[in-house]
């Protein structure tokens, strides 16, 4: 009889860290997990106190399961939904976001709307501001010298058009309202091809280039919207930025707050900033432009798990998505978006942490490496 208790006990404690954990074993590689699960089970098989004490902890193992679930249901609550704000007609322009048009005063921006939440620097050499309420109502302004809007950017439903266009518009329907899209934009003396895959399609409009991004996994609406001042565009001399430390810092926290502003749009949990896991990401991304190549498997044969280990990096679940040649973090994530594979990982319930990191290789190109995280 005590010998098919102990039998239960550990029939219990199996399935306990199966009902919980099995899904994110069978994520982060099932061999490799089953074979240390299975020495740890072996350990306490053969351990005389353990043995002693296993009928209490056959009795106490449902209230132990229990703690675990309530925990994990905690974690993964979401703040309570903003407000969506009223959204009016644009009176200056084709179109606003959250209504703020290209040339409103910041001061009129922040009246009404708030203080912003974060400003980095961007591709442009000013600051990308950002505005949210815990990545709800999320929304992206550039501000000129003289302190008014010369860029736009957001993912969520927030625009306003006189062009009839709407977040969801077929782009199809983008087309027959906006015309042809630019195939190029010139700077000086040299004309800069705009290749999108029918991911995206620049238009000029009002004295703005309006960059239309689609989802390619929901019919290829509209999912994304960049507005950027003449202006400013020709402020950027070049297709990549000439890097610094300013802005390899603004292209890393831009991307982990358009992942957090994609999440919240599909129902998810936002993510944490984890700065010991940044460091891990960025020694990717500096190998990869260091030595020119782009690949999850680093020259050494490395995986990102085992670079993870390496830098003392404890995880349950974790994943990697990489980008390279894209002139900035919107673009990255926009693409990262219409990858199916890089999409699983930037929707995925179950991570909890996020860190970023970017570098700069031959010719000023950005390597970008997201490494997603739970404990």
């Amino acid at each position: 009889m005590p010998k098919l208790r102990n039998i239960i006990a550990l029939l219990l404690i199996a399935w306990g860290f199966w009902h919980f954990y099995g899904e994110d074993f069978q994520q982060a590689g099932f061999t490799g997990v089953y074979e240390e699960i299975s020495s740890d089970i072996n350990n306490i098989r053969q351990d005389p106190k353990v043995v002693a004490t296993i009928e209490t902890i056959n009795h106490e193992i449902q209230n132990l399961l229990g703690t675990i679930k309530e925990g994990q249901e905690e974690q993964q609550t979401r703040e309570p939904d903003a407000e969506k704000p009223q959204l009016n007609a644009p009176e200056e322009q084709s179109f606003s976001i959250h209504n703020v048009e290209i040339g409103d005063k910041r001061s009129q921006v922040e009246e009404i709307i708030g203080a912003p939440q974060r400003s980095t620097t961007n591709e442009y050499g000013v600051e990308w501001v950002s505005y949210h309420e815990n990545y709800q109502n999320f929304f992206m302004a550039a501000y000129d010298e003289d302190n008014n809007v010369a860029g736009l950017y957001t993912n969520q439903d927030l625009l306003s058009s006189t062009r009839d266009i709407a977040f969801d518009s077929p782009r199809d329907s983008v087309l027959s309202a906006l015309g042809d899209p630019l195939n190029a934009i010139r700077k000086g003396a040299v004309r800069y091809q705009v290749q999108n895959e029918e991911e995206y399609d620049t238009f000029n409009i009002d004295d703005n280039y309006v960059t239309m991004f689609y989802d390619k996994h929901e019919e290829n609406t509209l999912t994304a919207i960049q507005i950027i001042s003449e202006e400013l565009e020709q402020q950027k001399k070049a297709y990549y930025t000439d890097p610094d430390e300013e802005l390899k810092e603004g292209l890393e926290y831009q991307l982990f707050d358009l992942t957090n502003a994609a999440r919240v749009v599909h129902g998810l949990p936002v993510l944490e900033w984890n700065e010991p896991l940044r460091k891990t990401a960025q020694d990717h991304s500096t190998d990869m432009a260091e030595n020119s190549y782009f690949s999850h498997t680093n020259l050494d044969g490395q995986s990102p798990f085992d670079r993870m280990a390496k830098d003392d990096i404890a995880f349950r679940t974790a994943g990697e998505n990489l980008a390279t040649g894209q002139p900035s973090s919107i673009f990255a994530h926009e693409g990262l978006m219409n990858s199916l594979g890089h999409r699983e990982n930037i929707l995925q319930e179950n991570y909890e942490t996020l860190a970023v990191g970017v570098s700069f290789g031959e010719n000023a190109r950005p390597y970008y490496t997201e490494n997603f995280l739970t404990k």
